[in-house]
């Protein structure tokens, strides 16, 4: 995804003189092209990941559409206050786009994890939050939403589907229909997700766009209620998006995602998904176990 993002920038700083790139010291070299066109539009910043943040509002103020790109720690922990207050509060227009999600770089532990980027943003009123599955979804989802005027932020992963989807801005894409549990999931975990109900009677709704959350079709599809969640963040992340779109309906919910607790091993994200229990075969089990609810 992160050349499809490189590539998706260096087009829309040609077509758009309001873009500006600001980056963290991270994708300097992948961005060396774009930085000999657009000198004063692409911009490394350094690791001063609160500043930046409060330099991209400054951008926005004066009609910049400002994109500040680093790893996901350093983006939305670090800077958490200045994106809350700068963007949130004044309801200014920009981008955050992050990679290394809950733990992609694994191999650098604790400090460079971030499953709790999505929650964070979530405490942002008016915050959209786009989680891409393939790196044509994140070219489709930057381009439908680069000039809303609202905050955005693009979780990006090191992983991705096979396939790209023909995802819409604020929709879910219904990816199988079924008689039994309905599974939520999101971005680069449908892959493994369709693996682990191959041969099932579950319907699968992918969401790329977290929010706004996409209530009318989760409602139109829960069937008797059974919902199985599997995202790539911190377990129960949308457990109140989905509440809220099937209030008034009784359910049975049961969420799958990185355990909320710190990760002390080091190794591949593929050890990680294992020891979280997060492979397809975790997740076959568990909607097994719904099947009986």
């Amino acid at each position: 995804m992160r050349k499809q993002f490189v590539t998706t920038m260096e087009r829309l700083l040609d077509e758009d003189p309001r873009l500006v790139v600001l980056l963290g010291d991270i994708g300097v070299f992948a961005f060396r092209h774009a930085f000999q066109k657009h000198p004063k539009r692409v911009i490394n910043i350094g690791i001063l990941e609160q500043a930046t943040v409060s330099v991209a509002a400054g951008l926005a103020k004066e009609g910049f559409i400002p994109l500040f790109h680093s790893i996901a720690p350093f983006v939305v922990e670090r800077a958490f206050e200045q994106i809350k207050v700068d963007f949130g509060y004044q309801a200014l227009g920009g981008h955050f786009v992050s990679v290394g999600g809950s733990y992609d770089y694994a191999a650098l532990g604790c400090s460079h994890h971030c499953p709790g980027d999505v929650e964070l943003m979530q405490a942002v009123p008016g915050m959209q939050i786009l989680a891409p599955g393939h790196p044509a979804e994140f070219d489709s989802l930057m381009s439908q939403t680069f000039a809303s005027g609202k905050p955005t932020y693009h979780r990006l992963s090191e992983r991705s589907n096979s396939e790209a989807r023909p995802v819409t801005f604020g929709k879910a894409e219904i990816e199988q229909l079924g008689s039994g549990p309905v599974i939520v999931t999101v971005g680069p975990f449908l892959d493994r997700v369709i693996e682990a109900s191959s041969g099932s009677d579950a319907t699968i709704l992918y969401y790329t766009t977290l929010a706004p959350f996409d209530d009318e079709t989760l409602r139109e599809h829960a069937g008797d209620g059974r919902i199985l969640c599997v995202e790539p963040f911190y377990e129960g992340t949308l457990a109140a998006s989905i509440t809220n779109a099937l209030r008034g309906k009784r359910i049975a919910l049961s969420s799958m995602g990185v355990p909320r607790r710190f990760l002390t091993d080091y190794g591949h994200a593929s050890y990680h998904d294992a020891a979280c229990g997060l492979l397809a075969a975790d997740i076959r089990a568990r909607l097994d176990e719904l099947r009986h609810v």
